[in-house]
Formats: structure tokens, sequence, C-alpha cells
């Protein structure tokens, strides 16, 4: 089944029914809390109505700023934290291997982020290095509007390989107020008013004993947002004509290859976005990190994608943070998960050469030009023509040559934008409200970095 034939995560979002917690891996559950201390560094808004807060750790100061057990803060061109003496060994079973091994292992835990904008949703994102052996899991703890907290959950464990364990998100998370959905931390019922007033993030660290790697982390954050309802949305007036050359690769060639990823390339919308968006900042695979794929296969790197975003839980390429994880694999590069409020947000990182891969849903008739409906489908903007319509890689396309396509304006800002939707039965259902991934240099030039202060992110 192709990916424009399944669910969206925010359909699941709209429709569930919280479950039963699941305990966390490792240290987390026994874990005692640090005393809070309040962060109140916020990004930069350009936008007075942004519905959207994102806080990142990235500097040294903030890395030396949290509540360290068995990790340190380490400086230089790239800061981060790392182990240093461990805090301890725990055992974790790998549900997708069977396998019990045992980790020494440290953690970090962020000062309280107190949100500008309380949240119905929360969606953490990260940056790191695991050399083999190594591993990550990162958690969220968030506290509600009467003042009482969520459990410890768990947003990810995380390794660039997968030969150590397998990359997993975690299901049945919920404390009956809050459910975690693959990669997004969400209020079950908005309606009763309940919202995210602030959040703690923490980090463990893992290594096999005895050794001497570590994990580094470069970049830890969360996306919260509280986007109102809203089948339509307000049109923007164009406002910059301007094309980035991005590479253009097919999900479609790549059908019936490696199934085991999420049934082949039909389904592979997020990683082939993720390398097209890669390549266009100058990353690239070796021929030895490529030796594995099939030497038939054309676009190698786009099955290496795959490979490499699989969430073994989720049985999809689609999880949002591990796609923003793996690009921050490749040498001088960020990502990030966010939302925007409008298509003048994407003028702003377009103006200054940052594609974006944005996540949205439709059927078929609600877009010109596409031949086709999904319940959700990433793609990349790439630039705007000079009446505004919006230029696109959009990776289910026939072949390489197809996948630039020209959308209209006003069609394409609504689908992306909206929350609610009609689906081919007439039933309302979720749209995702301006998710987009953000790849960009480490060190951006001071356009990069106005760009990316004037959408909410931080670097």
């Amino acid at each position: 089944m192709r990916r424009a034939e399944q669910p969206s995560r925010r359909t699941v979002l709209a429709a569930a029914v919280a479950a039963a917690v699941t305990a966390g891996a490792g240290p987390a559950a026994a874990d005692p809390e640090a005393p809070m201390t309040t962060d109140t560094a916020d990004p930069a808004r350009a936008v007075p109505a942004r519905t959207v807060d994102n806080r990142a750790w990235v500097s040294y100061g903030d890395w030396h700023g949290g509540t360290a057990k068995g990790t340190r803060a380490v400086a230089g061109t790239r800061p981060g934290v790392v182990i240093a003496k461990p805090a301890g060994t725990a055992d974790y079973k790998d549900p997708h291997t069977g396998t019990t091994a045992a980790w020494e292992y440290g953690t970090w835990t962020s000062p309280v982020h107190r949100l500008a904008v309380p949240a119905t949703e929360a969606i953490v994102s990260w940056n790191a290095h695991t050399p083999a052996g190594t591993w990550i899991q990162a958690e969220i703890k968030g506290t509600y509007t009467d003042g009482t907290s969520t459990p410890w959950y768990v947003m990810g464990r995380w390794a660039a390989g997968d030969q150590d364990i397998r990359r997993t998100s975690v299901d049945d998370q919920s404390d009956g107020r809050s459910t975690v959905w693959t990669d997004t931390l969400a209020i079950d019922d908005a309606s009763t008013g309940l919202r995210l007033t602030a959040y703690r993030l923490r980090l463990t660290l893992y290594r096999k004993p005895g050794g001497k790697a570590t994990p580094t982390v470069w970049r830890l954050g969360a996306m919260g947002s509280d986007v109102p309802d809203r089948f339509t949305v307000p049109a923007s007036a164009p406002g910059l004509a301007k094309e980035l050359a991005v590479p253009r690769y097919s999900q479609e060639i790549h059908k019936g290859q490696y199934p085991e990823y999420d049934n082949g390339g039909e389904a592979w919308c997020s990683p082939t976005s993720s390398q097209m968006v890669i390549e266009y900042w100058g990353g690239r695979l070796t021929d030895g990190q490529l030796a594995w794929v099939d030497p038939s296969y054309a676009d190698p790197q786009v099955c290496h994608a795959a490979r490499f975003t699989y969430d073994h839980q989720y049985a999809g390429c689609g999880n949002w943070p591990f796609n923003a994880a793996y690009a921050a694999t490749f040498k001088g590069l960020q990502g990030v998960v966010t939302r925007l409020g409008s298509l003048t947000d994407l003028e702003t990182l377009i103006a200054a050469g940052i594609p974006a891969i944005t996540s949205q849903s439709f059927l078929k008739e609600e877009l010109t030009g596409a031949g086709y409906g999904t319940a959700g489908h990433l793609m990349t903007v790439i630039g705007f023509t000079a009446g505004g319509d919006v230029i696109a890689n959009d990776p289910f396309s026939e072949s390489n040559e197809a996948v630039r396509r020209v959308y209209r304006r006003r069609e394409w800002e609504n689908i992306w934008l909206r929350t609610k939707r009609y689906n081919a039965s007439g039933k309302v259902v979720s749209g995702t409200g301006g998710v987009c991934y953000l790849y960009f240099p480490a060190r951006p030039t001071a356009a990069q970095r106005k760009a990316l202060a004037d959408v909410g992110v931080r670097v």
C-alpha cells in the first residue's frame, strides 16, 4: 500500500482513544527528577499571530545549563553533550530483535521551558552522532494548565545505524489526558481547554559497557503548537519569484525495492524528499555506504535514506524527527521539525536559499496537476513563480524528470495549512497544519540565520 492510501498520523490523532502507559527503557522510569529551574529563552517571532513555540538547546551554555548525570557538555565549533563517567548500567530488550543487552548510560535533562503558546501538540527532534556501539533516547515531560504533569514520554530510541538497536518510536504511552502517537505528543481532547504550558526534555545516552565511544548530541528541541481547527486558511499575497536548484528524485522508480522498509519505494516520499534537500546542501554518500544496495537500482542513495529513516515500530519511513536526525548525520547539516504559518514564511526561507519539506493531505481534485489524492504526503518546496505559484519537487512522480511541479498557490497553501478536511467518503479528518522539515547548515550565513529566526527557528 502506498503512503497516499494510508491514514495520516493527524487523522489518527483526531480519532484515537487513549492507550495505556508503557514503561520507558533503561533508567528512565527510576531516574529521580532534578529541581526545576525556568529557562526563559525564546526564539524571535516575526509574525505576531504565530501559533507555534520552538525551543532548541544548541550552545555550550545551553548544554552546561542542564542537569547532567553521567554526561558533560563539550565546547567547540559544534557544542554538544557526551557520556562522561556513566551514571550506571541498564538492560534494554530490543522489541524488534528480541535481544537483551546491557548498556552504560548517562542522562542530560533540560531546564523547564515555558511555552509562549500553550500547546495541544509537541514534537521533539534532535541531531546527534552515534558511532557503533551507541544510541540515544529522547523524552519529554509536560506540565498541564492545571499544574499537574505528564509522565516522562519516550519520543524516540534512535541510532544512525541499525546494527546495535532497531530505531523505534514507542506505542501505548498515555496518562488518559495526553497520548504519544509515533512522533507527536497530543492532548486527547483539546475541546476541554487542556493544554501543555511547559515541558522538560531528557536525553539518555547509551554505550556498550567498558567502551570509550559516546554519542554526541548537538541539538535537542521541541515544537509546541496550538493550531486552530480550520478547513480554510487566509490567502497570502505573493512576494517572491525565485527557484532553488534542488536535485530531483522520484520515489516511484523504487517501487518494489526493499519491501522490508515500508513496502518499498511507493511509500518513500519522506526519505526521498530528505535526500533531495541533503544533496542540495552538498551531502553525499560514499560508495562504501551504498555497497549494500543492489547495483542495478538507480539512485541508491534513496534506498539508503529509506533504510536509515525507517521506524521499526511505526513500520514506515515517515517518522518526522527520524528524518531530521538522518539529515544531521551528514557533515555540517542540522535538521528540525516545525510548523510554519503561511506561504510568506516559506518565501522568507526560499529567499535565503533554504528549501522546505512539507507535509500535506488532499483529494485529487483539490490540487490541480497532482494527479493523485493522499492521506499524507511529503514534497519539497523549492521556489515560487512570478505569479506566486508554488514550485515543488514532488517525489510521487513517474520519473526524476517529472518531479518538478508547479502548483496553484491558493490550492497548495490551503491543503498544507488547514487542520480539517473532508476525505473521499465525506468524513471530516485532519490535516497537518503546516508541518515541515527544515534542513540547513550547522553554521548558517547571516541571511540564513535571520530567515530561520523570522520563522521561529533558533540556530
